[in-house]
């Protein structure tokens, strides 16, 4: 590359898998160039068959192997978004209902469509995760049989590819879709002794863009709503693909 050709605007995508693979597949589709950090190490838990419950809800895909191996299939399950419960769906779940948001969207949710009286409901979410959720749903009436679905543990490193890439320039735009995301991107990053002052971070909620800014990033945008629409409509608004 000679000094006259610009360099290519890059994309770190910065999730856990599968979300992270499939979030890359459609950005290289649509012409950005793309790297990868798996943010957190989920392991999901075992739990036996969960039976005599109304209907069951998920805050995050990451549930999703724990509900299929331990909920009969028929059972309808309430998803928190949309990417969500198209992966509920293809693990064989007949009923599947989008919030398409956030936790607060899913509460409202399950209050329009559900009545204490249909029964239980099973609430599958990670460790110290849908407490308050839980919360709101009991204080309307309903009883929730919340389960641990899944560990998480932080990364603690960048991958190699991502931090030659970063260290040459040639990523511009962080993509960071949780607050854990967030804490774990930071901290892997000040560990190489790199600043995230010249990068410019989408994030996918408040709180997100909150983690961010503490660790030091000077320019964040926040995606209007916690969905991956939100999140592309950010990053068009920032630049447009190396490739146009």
């Amino acid at each position: 590359m000679n000094k006259d050709t610009p360099s290519p605007r890059g994309v770190l995508v910065v999730r856990p898998e599968p979300a992270l693979t499939e979030t890359r597949e459609m950005l290289e589709r649509l012409g950005w160039r793309c790297w990868g950090m798996e943010s957190l190490i989920i392991t999901p838990r075992a739990l036996s068959e969960q039976t005599g419950v109304a209907a069951v809800l998920i805050t995050s895909s990451q549930s999703i192997q724990t509900l299929s191996s331990s909920v009969a299939h028929d059972i309808p399950v309430y998803a928190v978004g949309d990417a969500t419960a198209d992966r509920a769906k293809k693990h064989g779940f007949q009923t599947v209902i989008s919030a398409s948001g956030d936790a607060a969207k899913l509460a409202e949710l399950v209050t329009a469509r559900l009545s204490p009286a249909s029964g239980p409901l099973l609430l599958l979410s990670g460790e110290h995760q849908g407490l308050a959720l839980a919360e709101t749903l009991r204080s309307n009436g309903f009883r929730i049989r919340r389960r641990v679905a899944y560990a998480t543990a932080p990364a603690t490193t960048l991958p190699s590819d991502a931090l030659s890439a970063l260290r040459e320039g040639l990523i511009e735009t962080v993509m960071v879709f949780s607050a854990a995301s967030a804490r774990a991107f930071c901290t892997a990053l000040a560990n190489t002794g790199s600043s995230p002052r010249s990068l410019r971070a989408i994030a996918i909620s408040q709180n997100t863009m909150k983690e961010l800014h503490k660790s030091g990033f000077k320019t964040i945008a926040t995606a209007q709503t916690p969905d991956m629409t939100a999140m592309l409509d950010r990053l068009g608004s920032a630049a447009s693909p190396s490739s146009h």
